[in-house]
């Protein structure tokens, strides 16, 4: 048998089967491989859904119960995946563009009061806590920063490789702090993508505060070179 022959025979087998049932059953075949080789989860189950509702459509003209029953089982499961995953994006989109008010926090964190002298930490300690202040002031020393109620503080040694303190931080006026250890931090941040961004956003801030205070810093030092060459240069003039 040749391919010619082959071909011709195939193509005249298909179209001898090709009634309704058939076509819907080709199609929802079609989709159904599509649905297994795309890799973004949106249209993967929109392919899929598709898929169910053409084989829905075979089973119902071929009168194949099986499948009929099989693909309508799946069809609200596949609806219902879909749902999850658009309202997930919608959160991370939020959550992306959303402040940094972390108060939502509050529920998982623990309370401990402070007074003033009291030091939360210091530079170098082992981290295993972010904190969130309530009342009261702290001084994060080595930056001279004051750090009033509703601010969070200690998320850096999350991510730092060795989890060590980057500064000392320390109680200047009595208060209140809510705490929570990073083994509930991994936690929300895997299970939660709304925690997950905000996490996110608020240590990329925190970075890019410290780089922004070290930049003023170092001008303020090329500034003061300056003056002292200038005065330099004077003395030598006369």
């Amino acid at each position: 048998m040749d391919l010619g022959y082959f071909i011709s025979y195939l193509i005249e087998f298909i179209a001898s089967k090709m009634d309704l049932a058939n076509l819907l059953g080709l199609i929802g075949a079609i989709f159904y491989v599509a649905s297994m080789t795309l890799r973004t989860m949106i249209p993967l189950r929109i392919a899929a859904i598709i898929s169910n509702i053409l084989f829905m459509g075979y089973g119902l003209l071929a009168k194949a119960l099986p499948t009929f029953i099989m693909y309508a089982v799946l069809l609200p499961i596949n609806v219902f995946r879909l749902y999850q995953i658009q309202q997930l994006v919608k959160r991370v989109k939020v959550a992306s563009q959303g402040d940094l008010d972390m108060e939502w926090l509050k529920p998982f964190m623990t309370k401990k009061n402070f007074r003033k002298g009291d030091v939360l930490f210091h530079k170098g300690d082992v981290a295993n806590a972010m904190y969130f202040t309530v009342t009261g002031k702290f001084l994060v020393k080595e930056f001279g920063v004051e750090l009033p109620p509703g601010r969070v503080m200690g998320e850096l040694g999350f991510l730092a490789p060795d989890n060590k303190r980057t500064a000392t931080v320390e109680c200047i006026e009595d208060g209140q702090v809510l705490f929570i250890i990073y083994d509930k931090v991994r936690e929300l941040y895997f299970q939660d993508p709304d925690f997950g961004f905000y996490f996110l956003k608020l240590t990329s801030e925190r970075l890019l505060q410290n780089i922004a205070r070290l930049e003023g810093e170092v001008e303020v030092c090329k500034s003061r070179i300056r003056e002292l060459e200038a005065a330099a240069n004077a003395a030598r003039a006369t």
